[in-house]
């Protein structure tokens, strides 16, 4: 039986060899040539050149790579048929190279590219042919670059492409066709840029588009047109945007969508038919909004789920067809109910039409006029022709549009804050104009407005009573003037201001006192000023405070005590300051803290529990380029149990004790420190290789060392006294989320 079995196989084997023979010698060859400040992984062909300083790339990378990694170089430019000579890549990782072009045919001759990122560069624009070349490619990240816009035909060449990222960016429009030629595209990512319109084609030509990321943008209306286009969408993201009203008049015509999120925004009011052409929706967000009452909704027939928390909603009469409509068509919902004062904090899905009052009862209409007299910012807004009998023209310089209730008055010159706009406006847009001062009383008859932008205007005061009237008000956008202080009196009447924004003015500290007149605050945005310390009583006040902005002002210090008055702080930017020691004494007090940024401050060192106040909390820390030099081995105790992220890229750092059991560790960046790779490095290496992370350290000495993954490195630790009762010990592997497998059953 041998015999027939051995023979059979023979052939088998010969093929194999011969299909070998040409991948094996040639690799080989060019792998000993392999730049000096790489890495090249024979086995995998794949070859990493991260953090080197490289200013363009290297012409001695093996032929046959097919994942190539370029991370934290300088490479500034990328120019034509710069990977010529690499035509198997299938993978080609470029960020944080401060790239700021991409010649025209750049890629080129990379025909079986999958994967191309260009993420954290200087991109503010793609010149039309940057991309040919690429007919393979299925996902492309450009995120966090500075793209301003984007010119049709710039994806032509891209008919494969599934997913392409353009979040964090500066993008403020989008073209008719600016998408062409994304045939497959599934997913596209647009969040976090600075959009207030989309050309009614902007999205033509996306005929496979199942998910649209259009959050944390500052789109003022529905672009139901324009949406509409993207007729495959199944998700569509529209949280965190200004939007007051939706109705349908926005023309929102999707038939399969699905998931459509609007959560954070402003939202006032909604047209019972404001998804009548969306029949198969199933889940709508609403969350905190200002929604105090919603209709019956009409055609979306498959509704299931609708999430109303953080909505002051009303549970009073008129609440009735809701709760009628919830139970008849089996929506689940949340949200609880503002009032009246007898219903105040019962959730929506526990009452019965029933248990609301109507008309008739006397001491209910009375109690039920006083408290929602009391509490106007939660009143559903009318129409400008419901008040004084017609609307006020609109000002000469400026277009006031009925429907979506917003005038704009944006970069016509103007000397003085304009009136005579329409009592029912709700957003405001008076950017690019020119107003020393904003005088008292600024913006009479305007009692419904949500969203006020004074952007660029070289404002310097805000005289008292400025905003006297605007009881509505949620969103104050201030940044690129010239503010150096605040009163509180100049704040007085936007009670219900929730986004502050004054980025780039003169302050020279916190505005605490003003800070008093916001009880409703829950984003501040301060960064790159010229703040240099925070005091206790700076943040007095603000106790709804959930995300507070400092980046890139002259912080030194920040005094126990300064923070302590935010308890609901969830989010905390001190990156790109002067701090130079970890302001443990002022994290006390901040039981809710998931994001802290202290990246670009020269802390040099990180002491034994800096990160305890916040350790139950804490998600995730941001420690690069801090110009570390050593950390203590009980530096980050107490995260033990909570934290994600932890990013120490680009430090100082030639050693690292025993780093405690993250078990919650997803994602760690220890790029760019020049490791010592002796002895003492032994607990690194110990603690890596039980973490099923890749962490990008690498040795840069001793010279035999010199590039190699300190987790890899074994050949460098053997020798050290140790090492033995190490491979006796058999500890536990970790991987993300806190999952645990024994390094006997990982290694087979």
């Amino acid at each position: 039986m041998e015999g027939p079995q051995s023979s059979t196989h023979v052939p088998l084997l010969l093929l194999l060899l011969l299909l070998l023979l040409p991948l094996g010698p040639a690799w080989q060859t060019a792998a000993q040539g392999c730049p000096q400040t790489c890495i090249c992984d024979n086995s995998r062909l794949h070859v990493a050149c991260r953090h080197q300083n490289l200013t363009e790339v290297p012409n001695t990378i093996p032929e046959l790579t097919q994942r190539l990694d370029l991370q934290g170089n300088m490479l500034k430019v990328i120019p034509p048929a710069a990977f010529q000579a690499l035509p198997y890549l299938t993978h080609l990782d470029l960020r944080h190279c401060q790239v700021e072009l991409v010649a025209e045919g750049a890629f080129r001759g990379l025909g079986r590219l999958l994967l191309l990122n260009l993420g954290s560069n200087r991109l503010s624009s793609l010149p039309q042919e940057a991309l040919d070349g690429l007919g393979s490619l299925r996902r492309l990240e450009l995120e966090r670059n500075m793209l301003e816009e984007l010119r049709p035909g710039t994806f032509g060449a891209l008919g494969a492409l599934a997913t392409l990222n353009l979040a964090h960016n500066a993008l403020v429009y989008l073209p008719a066709m600016a998408f062409q030629g994304l045939l497959r595209a599934r997913w596209l990512q647009l969040s976090h840029n600075a959009l207030s319109v989309l050309a009614p084609e902007a999205l033509a030509g996306l005929p496979a588009l199942r998910r649209l990321s259009l959050n944390h943008n500052e789109l003022q209306a529905l672009p139901g047109a324009a949406l509409s286009q993207a007729h495959g969408l199944a998700r569509l993201e529209l949280g965190h945007n200004p939007l007051t009203y939706t109705g349908e008049e926005d023309g929102l015509a999707l038939p399969g969508l699905r998931e459509l999120t609007l959560d954070h925004g402003a939202l006032q009011a909604l047209g019972p038919r404001a998804f009548a052409h969306c029949p198969r929706l199933h889940t709508l967000d609403l969350r905190g909004n200002q929604l105090d009452t919603l209709p019956a909704l009409q055609g979306p027939g498959q509704l299931r789920r609708l999430r109303l928390q953080g909505n002051p909603l009303w549970c009073g009469c008129q609440a009735r067809p809701l709760l009628e409509w919830l139970a008849r068509a089996r929506v689940r919902s949340d949200g609880a109910c503002r009032g009246p004062r007898r219903l105040r904090g019962e959730a929506l899905d526990a009452l019965r039409p029933s248990d609301l009052r109507c008309p008739g009862d006397a001491a209910e209409e009375e109690e039920e006029e006083e408290e929602r007299a009391g509490s106007a910012p939660g009143a559903p807004p009318r129409a400008p022709q419901e008040e004084d009998g017609a609307a006020k023209p609109c000002p000469r310089a400026c277009v006031c549009a009925t429907e979506s209730r917003h005038s704009s008055c944006e970069g016509r010159g103007l000397q003085a804050v304009p009136r005579g706009f329409p009592n029912g406006t709700q957003l405001l847009d008076l950017r690019r104009n020119h107003f020393p001062s904003v005088p008292r009383a600024a913006f009479p008859g305007l009692g419904h407005l949500v969203s006020l932008h004074l952007q660029h205007c070289g404002i310097a005061e805000l005289e008292a009573g400025a905003l006297a009237g605007l009881g509505r008000l949620l969103y104050l956008y201030l940044s690129d003037n010239q503010l150096s202080g605040l009163s509180a009196a100049a704040l007085e009447g936007v009670p219900h201001l929730g986004y502050l924004y004054l980025e780039r003015n003169r302050f020279l500290q916190v505005p605490g006192a003003a800070l008093r007149a916001l009880p409703s605050l829950f984003s501040l945005h301060l960064q790159d000023n010229a703040v240099d310390h925070l005091a206790p009583g700076d943040l007095a006040g603000v106790r709804a405070l959930r995300w507070l902005y400092l980046s890139g002002n002259r912080i030194t210090q920040v005094s126990p005590g300064a923070l302590g008055t935010a308890r609901e702080l969830e989010k905390l930017y001190l990156d790109r300051n002067q701090l130079r020691e970890v302001p443990t004494g002022a994290l006390e007090g901040l039981p809710a803290l998931l994001e802290l940024q202290l990246s670009g401050n020269p802390l040099r060192a990180l002491q034994d529990g800096n990160f305890r106040p916040v350790g139950r909390s804490l998600q995730h820390l941001f420690l690069n380029s801090s110009d570390l030099e050593q950390i203590s081995p009980e530096a980050f105790s107490g995260l033990e149990l909570g934290l994600q992220s932890l990013h120490l890229q680009k430090n100082q750092l030639r050693a690292l004790p025993t780093l405690p059991d993250l078990r919650q560790l997803e994602l760690m960046d220890l790029s760019g420190n020049p490791f010592h790779c002796d002895c003492q490095l032994l607990p690194l290496h110990r603690w890596l290789a039980g973490l099923n992370l890749r962490v990008g350290a690498t040795c840069a000495t001793p010279p035999s060392a010199r590039g190699q993954r300190v987790k890899a490195a074994a050949a460098v630790f053997r020798a050290c006294p140790g090492w033995a009762a190490r491979k006796a010990r058999r500890t536990p592997t970790f991987m993300p989320g806190g999952r645990r497998t024994p390094i006997k059953r990982r290694q087979q």
